[in-house]
C-alpha cells in the first residue's frame, strides 16, 4: 500500500464494523506507540456546532502566534481535511506514515477506520510538536476514540437527536454519553442552553468545573457586534462571526469559554479573537456563496441542524424562488428533516446517493410526496439534481444544498469540475 487511497480502502475493510464503541482497543494501540501529548488538549462534543467550535477555536489561536492541531471529522472533499496544521490539511505523505506506524504498533488489534484516523492525527500532532491540540468527538463522547486522550478542557456544544441506535433515543440518555468527555477537576463547558439533566449530574458526580451557558458564561447581542461574559470577565466590541448563521454567537461563546479556561496557559488576546472571528473558514455549515443565483451549502443531516438551517434561511433577503437539493442517507430522520424544512423551499430537486445507507432520488421522492410536498423533480444522482436546479435557476433564486456531508461534497464536486 503507497498512496493515501490505497490505505483508506484498507481501513474500511480492517474492522468487522464500521463502528464499535469502545476504547480498549484504542489505548492498547496509543500505549504501544508511546502517545502521551504533553501540550494541552481540548475535546469538542456535541450533536451539532462542534465543527464550527473547532474551526473557530484553531483560527484564534493560530492568529495568537500558537502552532495548532486540529482533528475534525468527517472530511467533505478529501480525507485531508481531518488533520490540520495551523489551519492547513496534513500531506498525503505524513498520513501514510502515521498509518503504517500504526499498522506496525497495533500487533492483532483490530481497529476501525475511525480509530485508524484518531491516533494517526495525534501521531501528527506529537511530531509536529504543536502548542496545542482540538479534538472533535466523532460519535457520542463516552466512547469515542478521541476519548482516550485526557483533555484539560471538554465542551459539549450541544445535545440533541441522532444516531440513536449507538447513543440511545433520548436527550437524557445521548447528553450522558456526550458528558463522558467531562473530566474531574477540569473545566466542562455546555453551550447547550438546556442541558440535559444526565449530563449536568454526570459532571457534578466525577467533581468536574462544569460551566453552561446563560449561567456561567455568555453573550450580549447588539447592532453591529457582541460582547462575551464569563466569571466577571468581559470581552467587548467582538465581530459577527465570518461563519453565518444566528446560532453561531452561541457557539463562538463555546469557543471563547474554552479559551477563557486554558487562559493561564495559552493566553489569547483581543486582537486575535477579533481577527480569528473574522477570518473562521468551515465549508460547508450554512457557507452562502458568492455570486447568482444565491446559493447555500448545508451539512446539516438530523433535525436539530435543519431547524438552524431554515432559521438562518429566513433571515436571508428575498429571493424569487426557494430552490432545494436534497438527498439524505436512509439511516437518518428523514421525515422530521423534510416536515421542518418544507414549507421553506418552492421546489425540490432530489438525486441519490450510491453508496451504503444512500437512498435513491425516487425513495426521498416518496418520502416527500407524503408530506404533501408535491413540486419535486427526481434525478438518479445528486450531481444531475444539482445541474438541473443550477440550469433552470434565474439570477434571484436561491438554491440550497443540504440532507448530508455526501450532498455537499457531490455539488462541491461538480462545481469544481465545471471551471
Amino acid at each position: 500500500m503507497k498512496t493515501l487511497d490505497d490505505w483508506l480502502s484498507h481501513l474500511e475493510a480492517l474492522h468487522a464494523t464500521p463502528i464499535d464503541m469502545g476504547l480498549d482497543r484504542v489505548r492498547r494501540v496509543r500505549d504501544a506507540m508511546g502517545l502521551a501529548p504533553t501540550f494541552p488538549v481540548i475535546t469538542v462534543g456535541g450533536t451539532n456546532g462542534k465543527g464550527s467550535v473547532c474551526a473557530m477555536l484553531s483560527t484564534m489561536l493560530v492568529r495568537a502566534g500558537y502552532k495548532v492541531g486540529t482533528y475534525t471529522s468527517p472530511h467533505i472533499m478529501r480525507y485531508n481535511e481531518r488533520v490540520a496544521i495551523d489551519l492547513e490539511p496534513a500531506s498525503d505523505e505524513a498520513i501514510v506514515d502515521s498509518f503504517a506506524t500504526i499498522d506496525a504498533a497495533r500487533g492483532d488489534t483490530t481497529l476501525t477506520y475511525f480509530e485508524f484516523g484518531t491516533l494517526s492525527a495525534m501521531k501528527a500532532f506529537c511530531d509536529a510538536r504543536v502548542d496545542v491540540a482540538i479534538l472533535e468527538v466523532g460519535l457520542g463522547g463516552r466512547l469515542d476514540a478521541v476519548n482516550v486522550f485526557e483533555p484539560d478542557v471538554s465542551v459539549v456544544v450541544s445535545v440533541d437527536i441522532d444516531h440513536q441506535s449507538y447513543l440511545g433515543d433520548t436527550r437524557e440518555a445521548i447528553g450522558f454519553e456526550k458528558a463522558g468527555i467531562f473530566r474531574a477537576n477540569k473545566p466542562a463547558i455546555c453551550a447547550d442552553p438546556n442541558p440535559p439533566a444526565s449530563l449536568v449530574d454526570h459532571a457534578r458526580a466525577i467533581g468536574a468545573d462544569l460551566k453552561c451557558i446563560g449561567s456561567d458564561f455568555g453573550f450580549t447581542r447588539m447592532d453591529n457586534q457582541w460582547s462575551f461574559w464569563m466569571d466577571g470577565h468581559h470581552r467587548h466590541s467582538l465581530p459577527f462571526p465570518a461563519l453565518r448563521g444566528a446560532y453561531q454567537l452561541s457557539n463562538a461563546s463555546a469557543a471563547l469559554a474554552a479559551l477563557d479556561c486554558l487562559k493561564q496557559r495559552l493566553p489569547v488576546g483581543q486582537g486575535a479573537v477579533k481577527r480569528g472571528l473574522l477570518e473562521v473558514d468551515w465549508p460547508g455549515r450554512f457557507q452562502v456563496l458568492p455570486g447568482r443565483p444565491q446559493v447555500v451549502l448545508d451539512v446539516g443531516h438530523n433535525p436539530h441542524a435543519v431547524r438552524a438551517m431554515v432559521d438562518s434561511l429566513r433571515r436571508l433577503p428575498f429571493a424569487q424562488n426557494r430552490v432545494a437539493v436534497f438527498s439524505m442517507l436512509s439511516d437518518k430522520d428523514v421525515d422530521a428533516v423534510v416536515e421542518l424544512a418544507r414549507d421553506d423551499f418552492d421546489v425540490w430537486y432530489v438525486g441519490g446517493l450510491d453508496m451504503p445507507r444512500g437512498q435513491t432520488g425516487e425513495a426521498i421522492a416518496a418520502r416527500l410526496a407524503e408530506h404533501g410536498i408535491a413540486k419535486v423533480k427526481v434525478f438518479d444522482t445528486v450531481e444531475t439534481a444539482w445541474a438541473a436546479a443550477l440550469s433552470g435557476a434565474g439570477e434571484n433564486d436561491r438554491l440550497t444544498v443540504f440532507g448530508s456531508f455526501h450532498t455537499v461534497a457531490a455539488v462541491l464536486a461538480a462545481r469544481q469540475a465545471a471551471r
